[in-house]
């Protein structure tokens, strides 16, 4: 192994040898589950701890028996993809019992499990919690009663609880998502595709009714992803007199040509006065006032089935391998904690902290103080509200916002796609276009990129021109890779003659070049001193000053499905290696994500170097995984991780040396990746990050007004707003050329390669995994209404 970096701080100092962890599933099932009980079992045995399934949750805890049962890395194999729970979830009376605690400890001393990994939401793990917190009497009072010795009571003195969020409502404060809420969007967003156009077809207007009995985020961001007419939450009820405004805003909508009107109800949505609001009744009051032909769709537990999403499957696998290094540092001073997500970080957090501000949110909301219960709730929620309250609704011409500069005209602000088309590009610029309005610009679509520009090709654009966008694929503006440099004075022209006062760009690295080659364009043309932002959207995710790009995610569900399906293919076959060739240029984001949501044995990317010693190696380490009861195997290449080690020469390699052990297929994936409707997180994500930059033009714009002209010609009005961490963050262009390989366009750090250990140490190879990030036990933030501003999406 390489010599290891003084400053960071590696698992190897922790030994989980003689340890045992046990893991259930409680409450209600959810996508992605298997996949933390999967990475919980890996990392428990990589450690060298036994590990054993808890079945049938806290039932089985204290029933004992078969039910509580070590199990080998085998046990997981073919489980990632699977939804629901393989060890099963049961509701446990029993075990709210004293009675029902002290057979539960019983049954876990007599295997020696002092570790507990639970996954479930705030109801079992606050069980967990006062498990944890009795233990000691449980114990003692076992040793009297002669059902343990006193030896076990010394022995196993206390007991350790980690957590894992395992709800699709995403109910719990602490966490920007639980496991499986990302699958159970997917599921609604995909019915919603489905019915609008069955609804478009006949004129319709369909009431959709979906889980979350006290958390409206599945309501929420689902008419958010959609473009629904309304939403009804729990956390925020419609104002008094909504039933007429509804009507009107359904009626107007139908004026402008629209089709079709969705609507969304939470099961636990309420009016102000905590009555509740359902479908039905939303479909009765649109029959009554308008004489709409009205359908209602009550998607029940569709929402909680199906495989789980590429987000869900990584979420789960991150957070199991966290709570077995939580485990493993835990003392007896530590506190119960729960794996959490911040941005796109694990973090840990005091479990009952979490679970007292989950019940702040319902006691808020009882006593009706809904906007305390929005901001509890967190900044994810709260920005996904206020985003859908810009976007839903027009508001007058006389209501819009007029310059208090003394300009006679509105400013004009330009919209372009730049490079190769990523799902959830119609999403930002819907976005885009409806926030520049409601922020009393005049917007303007440039067609086909900056080609478009040069050749003028641009058009005003209206609110009602972007309706049903979000759900579109690829790119509805066109979009080229063709970069300004060559047409720097013709687009100048455009820019004069149209009046441009700011350009906002949504793309790849090209479109972060474009923008290098504007800004440097300043001193020989002024029309270019305008403010500019750049919306990163590229499957590669290949932009420097961004963790994630618009496009990415829909592209790693294409491949995680495309995986399963060919894994499938091999059911009842002998054994078999897939090798999978992934795009994104000189990126490994694809390939090294693919292969932690799909279960991969290797991932060959550019940016980590390989020759034949690692490849003979990986083939070597295959054909011993073979000679066990695992059957598939699964490799992915990056389209550029190596010019000579091609997808053919690999194909080669691994079907000579897996002779008589296993054969091989190849795959080459190909631009399937790049199309397909956008997933719930990119429709999502585009729509927040593109108001955000809007709203940033608007700013800009009021700040470089100055005698009836804009001019910006600092570094700083020329930015890239990117997910960095935890934060979205606006940086100038010029400042992130540092950080940018502009021969691989790709950029030099990328945060995605901490995670490369993960996917090796659950194919089971040895590694070393760098944990300086986690292992700090975080406190549950409390923000204001201001801080909801620096949302991390």
């Amino acid at each position: 192994m390489a010599e290891q970096p003084a400053d960071k701080k590696f698992f190897e100092n922790l030994s989980g040898a003689g340890k045992a962890i046990g893991v259930l599933t409680s409450g209600g099932d959810a996508q992605g589950m298997n996949a933390a009980v999967r990475a919980v079992v890996r990392m428990g045995i990589y450690v060298e701890a036994k590990v054993y399934f808890i079945y049938e949750g806290y039932q089985g805890m204290v029933d004992g028996g078969d039910n509580i049962v070590e199990v080998s890395w085998e046990s997981v194999s073919s489980i990632l993809q699977v939804g629901g729970t393989v060890i099963g979830s049961a509701r446990c009376k029993e075990f709210r019992t004293r009675e029902g605690r002290l057979k539960a400890a019983c049954n876990l001393i007599q295997r020696g499990i002092t570790n507990l990994c639970v996954i479930g939401g705030d109801g079992s793990l606050t069980g967990a919690n006062l498990f944890r917190e009795e233990w000691s009497g449980l114990l003692e009072e076992l040793a009297q009663s002669g059902k343990i010795e006193e030896e076990a009571v010394k022995k196993y003195v206390y007991l350790n609880i980690v957590g894992m969020v395992g709800s699709i409502d995403n109910d719990f404060c602490g966490t920007d998502m639980t496991i499986g809420t990302d699958s159970a969007l997917h599921r609604i967003i995909e019915v919603v595709d489905a019915i609008m156009t069955t609804a478009q077809s006949h004129q319709r207007t369909f009431v959709l009714e979906v889980m979350g009995r006290h958390c409206g985020y599945l309501a929420l961001v689902s008419a958010l992803a959609c473009g629904a007419d309304w939403v009804f939450i729990p956390e925020y009820p419609p104002e008094e007199g909504w039933e007429d405004q509804m009507c009107v805003k359904l009626s107007e909508n139908r004026a402008r040509k629209k089709r079709l009107n969705i609507i969304i109800v939470a099961e636990g949505a309420i009016d102000s006065h905590n009555k509740p609001i359902t479908s039905e009744k939303v479909k009765d009051l649109v029959v009554q006032q308008l004489g709409f032909d009205t359908r209602v769709t009550i998607l029940g537990h569709v929402q909680r089935g199906g495989t789980p999403s590429a987000f869900d499957r990584i979420l789960a696998s991150r957070m199991g391998v966290e709570a077995v290094l939580a485990l493993l540092e835990a003392t007896p001073d530590t506190p119960a904690c729960v794996v959490s997500l911040s941005g796109n970080q694990a973090v840990r957090l005091p479990l009952m902290e979490c679970v007292q501000m989950t019940q702040e949110v319902q006691k808020a909301m009882d006593e009706r103080k809904f906007c305390e219960a929005v901001r509890l709730r967190g900044r994810s929620f709260e920005n996904n509200l206020n985003t859908y309250k810009l976007l839903s609704h027009r508001k007058p011409d006389t209501e819009l916002p007029k310059d208090d500069l003394s300009c006679s005209t509105n400013f004009n602000v330009a919209v372009l796609n730049v490079g190769a088309p990523a799902a959830g590009m119609n999403a930002a610029v819907r976005s885009a276009i409806r926030v520049g309005i409601t922020e009393g610009h005049n917007m303007f679509a440039v067609i086909d990129g900056f080609e478009g520009f040069a050749n003028g090709q641009i058009k005003e654009i209206s609110w009602g021109d972007v309706g049903g966008w979000t759900g579109q694929g690829g790119s509805l503006l066109g979009t080229k890779r063709t970069l300004p440099a060559k047409y720097l004075e013709k687009i100048a022209d455009q820019m004069r003659i149209n009046n441009i006062n700011a350009l906002m760009v949504i793309g790849g690295f090209e479109a972060y070049l474009g923008l290098l080659e504007l800004s440097a364009a300043r001193e020989k043309y002024d029309e270019f001193c305008v403010p500019m932002v750049m919306v990163p959207a590229t499957v590669s995710n290949n932009v420097p000053g961004s963790d994630f790009s618009i496009g990415a995610d829909t592209a790693l569900n294409t491949i995680t499905d495309t995986c399963d399906r060919i894994k499938q293919s091999a059911s009842g076959t002998k054994r078999r290696v897939f090798i999978i060739e992934t795009m994104g240029g000189y990126c490994g984001y694809l390939a090294n994500m693919g292969g932690l949501a799909a279960g991969a044995d290797a991932a060959y990317i550019f940016e980590e170097k390989f020759d034949i010693r690692e490849l003979q190696a990986n083939v070597e380490h295959l054909t011993e995984k073979m000679k066990t009861s695992i059957q598939r195997g699964l490799v992915l290449r990056n389209e550029n991780s190596n010019e000579n080690y091609t997808t053919d020469f690999i194909y080669q390699l691994y079907s000579e040396e897996g002779k008589g052990v296993f054969d091989c297929r190849k795959n080459v994936l190909g631009h399937m990746q790049q199309g397909g409707a956008p997933s719930p997180f990119d429709r999502n994500f585009g729509t927040k990050i593109s108001a955000k930059a809007v709203q940033w033009i608007s700013k800009k714009l009021r700040e470089t007004y100055r005698r009836g002209k804009v001019f910006a010609n600092t570094e700083d009005s020329v930015c890239l707003l990117g997910m960095r961490r935890r934060n979205l963050l606006f940086q100038p262009v010029v400042e992130l050329k540092d950080q940018a390989d502009f021969v691989h366009r790709i950029p030099k750090e990328q945060w995605w390669l901490k995670l490369r250990p993960l996917m090796k140490i659950l194919a089971k190879y040895k590694t070393s995994y760098d944990v300086s990030d986690s292992g700090q036990l975080e406190h549950v933030a409390r923000h204001s209404p201001k801080e909801a501003e620096t949302v991390a999406i």
